[in-house]
């Protein structure tokens, strides 16, 4: 397992390397975004998805799955059809122990956060750098700042009961998908940081 930040991940992002064909150290692919699950198993189905693309599967994390659906059948379609080495999947969802391929879950913040896997557009290059750890959108900052402003907020397919109170109050998968308010959150990462001193 290793943790990869950049852009997209500014808190982290997890791959199983174990799972990665051994001959890939770095990846550059163009983006396919997909907002579910289900609709990235459509373009994979349909010969949407070839050589050279990263999907990019957003609002599956603990806020927008809500609950962090695992993201097994994509990768097994991309492994199955015999692209492993040649399409990357990136996803705020996770991945059951079973995955394999260049398949980068946990991205944190989320797409539900208004993380930048959220901005993230067709064709847009992205770049896995295994050795240093690093998962970049090569976007500069002035074109994700412009993008952001037209950012619709997310809005829950949940609309009551104990789901929609987890996913209003849900953090990124980096501190666990914990259930806490903004207040307590802060709290608590000021008590760690006093620690760690």
């Amino acid at each position: 397992m290793s943790i990869l930040y950049g852009n997209i991940a500014q808190d982290g992002a997890v791959i199983k390397v174990g799972g990665v064909d051994p001959s890939v150290t770095t990846f550059r692919g163009k983006a396919i975004c997909c907002d579910s699950q289900d609709q990235a198993l459509e373009l994979i189905d349909n010969g949407t998805v070839k050589k050279g693309h990263v999907v990019v599967i957003r609002y599956e994390g603990p806020q927008g799955g809500p609950g962090m659906p695992e993201m097994l059948a994509p990768t097994s379609k991309i492994v199955g059809r015999g692209l492993g080495k040649d399409v990357a999947l990136i996803t705020d969802g996770r991945f059951s122990g079973a995955t394999r391929g260049i398949a980068i879950g946990h991205v944190s913040p989320e797409a539900a956060e208004g993380g930048n896997i959220a901005l993230i557009e067709d064709g847009d290059e992205i770049v896995i750098d295994l050795p240093n750890r690093t998962i970049d959108l090569l976007v500069d900052d002035a074109t994700l700042a412009e993008r952001r402003k037209y950012l619709k907020p997310f809005k829950s397919k949940i609309s009551s009961g104990w789901l929609r109170r987890y996913t209003a109050f849900a953090k990124s998968a980096n501190v666990g998908g914990t259930l806490m308010s903004d207040e307590e959150f802060e709290e608590r990462k000021a008590e760690r940081q006093a620690q760690e001193k």
